[in-house]
């Protein structure tokens, strides 16, 4: 049994003995540290909810360490060895590249969905590096690999666990070694699923195609995805299948941010009370801040979080026109966020490649500048473990009062982005920044309509959300009026990754 470091709150140790329970029948004992055969074989699903604070990814990266030590295999995404009948295999999934990016950097191996899905195909002959990294062969001979490329390629993967990250340690391309994706063909046993208020229908029914334990952790105050009549999947849970985490442990640090959340569960305090809550907690904590205007600077990064489509477009603009944006081509630096893939069925092997890569819909990206070729651009995925890409691009922006958006340039086919220095409420779910700038007029404008969510006001589902995505500091911005930047739009604070993968190429397509 593993020496535990954390202490548990009484809902904490509770939620982690019912997983402890769960996880018995799919052969998985913590209590002794070892693997079991199956008890039933039945398929298992349970949530653990809570509202931000409460200690969901902490529980969450517990269970990880245990499940591990109990010698369970975690499968990344990145690769995978050949299933063994005598072990068991967990997977740490996030509806997006930033929410999976929040679990990695509390060291969870945390990947998408969307990555889980499709499998990568490895050169055979890197492939016995791969093995050999994950601890399932000898170290390898590989020619054109020196020694010290191996050893830098054993030391990145103990520190950060990434077999893509590891052989391009080495000095390989993603191209190198990876010859192709492949849908799934065997599943895996257990499936933890953070940010699972995000989840829809069919996600949920292909992550039990896959998984026959599942266990969601989810917040139950956040928005439910669009057209689901304001249900999140674990809503419909009975009892016996959900757990819920009521103490709020981030609250002792004094946040003044998660006060400012959790007080929008009163239902006394109405939109003006709540303005002068917030002008409160600015006045004697530096961490909130009641902004008289946008700051441009900060949209570069972090997007200014609204509700309503139309203020979306205008921040856009007003963006693009004080950095000094031509109406024709995007600067380097402008952060854009995938709204798809525009290929045919026929062009499926594409479609994969670039997800896998990160470029799923609401991926948030930065613009390095143009391709090589025509319509192809270079870019950032936020959050991704590759994160510079080459890739075929159709690249819109909308315009104020207009139907159809302009556009740039485009290939004839690709991913397709819209811009992302403004993005909706709804599209910021999963996704957390050390600054974020919340547009109150919009939130004034959605509580002067009176319209209700799951039983409650919309305004404060949508301010929960909204404050909720900033991890240091809070802009509750009130008037409409945006800063000069202080100076140009740059590419300089991004993290550099291996050489740039170029994507659906159009000799190919």
């Amino acid at each position: 049994m593993s020496v535990r470091k954390v202490v548990f709150s009484e809902d904490q140790a509770e939620a982690y003995d019912r997983v402890t329970e769960l996880l018995r029948s799919a052969g998985i004992d913590l209590d002794d540290s070892l693997l079991t055969p199956l008890s039933d074989g039945k398929s298992s699903v349970l949530a653990v909810v809570g509202k931000a604070g409460s200690g969901k990814t902490m529980l969450l990266a517990e269970l990880y360490k245990d499940i591990e030590a109990a010698g369970v295999d975690v499968v990344s995404g990145d690769y995978e060895g050949r299933k063994r009948k005598d072990r068991r295999t967990l997977a740490i999934l996030a509806p997006t590249n930033k929410a999976a990016s929040v679990l990695r950097n509390h060291g969870v191996p945390a990947t998408t969905i969307h990555r889980i899905l499709y499998t990568p195909v490895y050169d055979p002959e890197y492939e016995k590096i791969a093995d050999w990294l994950a601890g399932n062969g000898s170290r390898p001979e590989v020619e054109g690999l020196t020694e010290i490329a191996l050893d830098r390629a054993e030391v990145f993967y103990k520190v950060n666990k990434s077999i893509p990250g590891a052989l391009a340690a080495a000095g390989l391309r993603g191209s190198d070694f990876i010859t192709g994706w492949k849908r799934r063909e065997d599943p895996l046993d257990i499936g933890f699923i953070d940010e699972s208020s995000m989840l829809d229908e069919k996600q949920f029914e292909d992550l039990k195609e896959i998984f026959p334990t599942l266990v969601l952790f989810g917040d139950p105050a956040q928005l439910a995805p669009v057209g689901q009549s304001g249900a999140m999947i674990f809503d419909k849970f009975k009892d016996k299948r959900k757990i819920t985490l009521s103490r709020v442990h981030r609250q002792t640090q004094d946040n003044p941010i998660l006060d400012l959340a959790h007080a929008l569960g009163d239902d006394s305090i109405g939109f003006e009370a709540f303005e002068r809550m917030v002008e409160e907690a600015a006045a004697r904590d530096d961490r909130v801040v009641l902004g008289q205007r946008v700051e441009s600077d900060l949209m570069a990064r972090s997007p200014v979080l609204v509700w309503r489509n139309a203020t979306r477009i205008r921040l856009i603009h007003a963006f693009r026109a004080a950095f000094g944006a031509p109406p024709d081509e995007l600067l380097p630096g402008e952060p854009l966020i995938c709204d798809g893939i525009e290929l045919p069925l026929k062009h499926r092997k594409k479609r994969i490649d670039l997800e896998a890569r990160g470029l799923i819909k609401g991926a948030q990206v930065i613009y390095l500048g143009p391709g090589r070729k025509a319509g192809f651009s270079r870019l950032h995925v936020i959050g991704a473990e590759e994160p510079q890409v080459s890739a075929a691009s159709i690249i819109k922006i909308e315009l104020p009062d207009e139907e159809e958006p302009f556009i740039p340039f485009a290939a004839n086919m690709g991913a397709a982005f819209l811009h992302g220095s403004a993005v909706t409420i709804h599209k910021a779910q999963g996704s957390q920044w050390e600054n974020v700038q919340v547009f109150a007029p919009d939130i004034f404008a959605a509580a002067r309509m009176g319209r209700s969510e799951a039983g409650q006001p919309l305004w404060k589902r949508l301010a929960y959300v909204a404050i909720t995505r900033a991890e240091k500091r809070l802009f509750w911005v009130v008037r409409n009026r945006l800063a000069r930047p202080s100076g140009p739009l740059v590419t300089d604070d991004l993290r550099s990754g291996p050489a740039p993968l170029t994507l659906a190429s159009e000799e190919e397509v």
